[in-house]
């Protein structure tokens, strides 16, 4: 993956397999060492597998060395993911070989897809954990105890852990992810992760607003909405066990959909940022967009994956949108929301990807003119439809030079925009420390631009109204304004 901007800096710590930690439990003796790659999906689950083993004595620890147990949540979608993290099962055998009683576990999407070559051929765990069975490692744990492997990949049509309160890891105690849907029904024929998570399916609102709640209380400035596929969140099942102002009235209707449980959760918590991710451009529909006009702290943010700008590339993803179709949603966010950003997932050199279909590609990224983006070269994924039905035949060296035009014409684009808040005054939300100073403050507007300033009496959590007074292609550098 390339990525030409710093944006969701919340999540980087995790997709570099940084240890993940939290406040010790009194009582728990044993140590977690727990590692997470890939999405924000994959750090939520992370919170979900902490929450879970925290009631087994577990409390996390950032030393690899003294860990009773070692788990790493994976990633499949990529190539270079899956190498990465047999590098790190390497790294935890060796320190195996020295702690014997240490044991280690796979977690997540690449551990239903390999669960036979990690346990049978290679030898190199002793549990594998698939992301719909995390219920079941006490279970598992006591068969490894018992010195039997365990494994535990089964997908499941219901669960969704909606009673299970995740344990915040590595949490800067203003931002925060909670799940609304898992799985997914898209099969895009390029993707994993319908085999890998399983069908789709909603989490009841109650559970949402009541985790919401929670975290609000506890002083979080700001929620992100997450799903593979949100805007097709649907809950069937009547109203709410408790009532939240407005929102009861719209959760006792027979369904609620995604603009439903946004307008419940905007109208619910008006002083708390609200954000969503992750958008399919065929099921968003305008009640969305109408929906975040209404509502101020709804942010001013959308991603929306497009893949490709070619319409006969998006029929062989088997994509459910056409270039025209994406234009038009374009067109309609510009309309409603003409100050909100938008990002792109990109894939190049996919199968038969012509230089002409290429080119459509580089000529939607300047008619939406991203603010940012994810771009990868296609890698073949095993098991995944495109295998089975498309010669990956895009030649490396073709491949590489139209990821780096891609990445350029991004960079452009995106210092281009950064460029345009000069001058402006903007509303960022205080999350810490700059990485590359202390003596400044790192936040993010509405827009989720990474925002730079000096520090002067604000606090962590703080809204601040910053004007911008330089920029770099991915950061806004301003002053706070007092």
């Amino acid at each position: 993956m390339s990525r030409v901007s710093d944006q969701e800096k919340v999540i980087d710590a995790n997709k570099q397999g940084h240890p993940l930690s939290t406040e010790h439990i009194k009582g728990n003796t044993k140590k977690l060492y727990l590692e997470s790659y890939g999405c924000q999906m994959n750090m939520n689950d992370s919170e979900i597998v902490a929450a879970i083993l925290s009631e087994q004595g577990y409390n996390t620890t950032t030393n690899l060395n003294e860990a009773d147990l070692v788990m790493v949540n994976t990633c499949s979608i990529r190539e270079k993911a899956e190498q990465t993290v047999r590098k790190r099962l390497e790294k935890y055998n060796a320190v195996k070989k020295i702690n014997p009683a240490m044991k280690v576990g796979v977690l997540g999407c690449m551990a239903e897809r390999l669960k036979a070559k990690f346990l049978d051929e290679e030898k190199i765990v002793d549990l594998v954990v698939g992301p719909d069975a995390y219920r079941d490692l006490p279970n598992l744990l006591s068969e490894v105890e018992d010195g039997r492997d365990a494994v535990n990949v089964l997908l499941s049509r219901d669960e969704t852990y909606a009673d299970v309160s995740p344990v915040r890891l590595n949490s800067n105690g203003v931002s925060a992810f909670v799940t609304i849907t898992r799985g997914c029904d898209n099969m895009c024929t390029f993707c994993v992760v319908p085999f890998t998570r399983g069908r789709e399916r909603s989490r009841d609102p109650q559970s949402i607003i009541s985790e919401i709640q929670d975290l609000v209380t506890k002083g979080y400035k700001e929620i992100t909405l997450l799903g593979q596929n949100v805007d097709s969140y649907l809950w069937y099942g009547g109203g709410l066990k408790k009532d939240f102002d407005k929102a009861s009235a719209i959760a006792k209707a027979t369904a609620v959909g995604f603009a439903d449980l946004l307008k419940m959760v905007a109208s619910s918590f008006p002083k708390t940022r609200v954000r969503f991710h992750t958008n399919n451009p065929q099921d968003m529909d305008l009640e969305v967009l109408h929906t975040m006009v209404t509502y101020p702290n709804i942010c001013r943010y959308l991603h929306l994956p497009v893949q490709s700008g070619s319409t006969t590339v998006l029929k062989r993803m088997n994509r459910q949108h056409t270039r025209e179709e994406y234009i038009e949603l374009i067109d309609n966010v510009r309309k409603l929301l003409p100050d909100c950003a938008i990002s792109q997932d990109m894939i190049v050199g996919f199968c038969g990807e012509t230089e002409e279909e290429h080119q459509d590609t580089l000529s939607l990224m300047e008619y939406v003119n991203y603010d940012y983006g994810f771009m990868f070269a296609y890698s073949e994924r095993p098991g995944t439809l495109a295998e089975k039905k498309f010669p990956d035949d895009v030649p490396n060296d073709v491949k590489k030079r139209r990821l780096t035009e891609v990445i350029n014409l991004q960079r452009e684009l995106s210092l281009k925009n950064t460029q345009s808040y000069m001058g402006k005054t903007v509303e960022v939300l205080i999350e810490g420390n700059s990485k590359k100073s202390e003596a400044h403050w790192m936040g993010r507007n509405s827009q989720n631009y990474a925002v730079v300033f000096p520090k002067g009496n604000e606090k962590v959590g703080d809204f601040v109204q910053v004007k911008i007074t330089d920029c770099t292609s991915a950061t806004l550098l301003g002053e706070a304004l007092h």
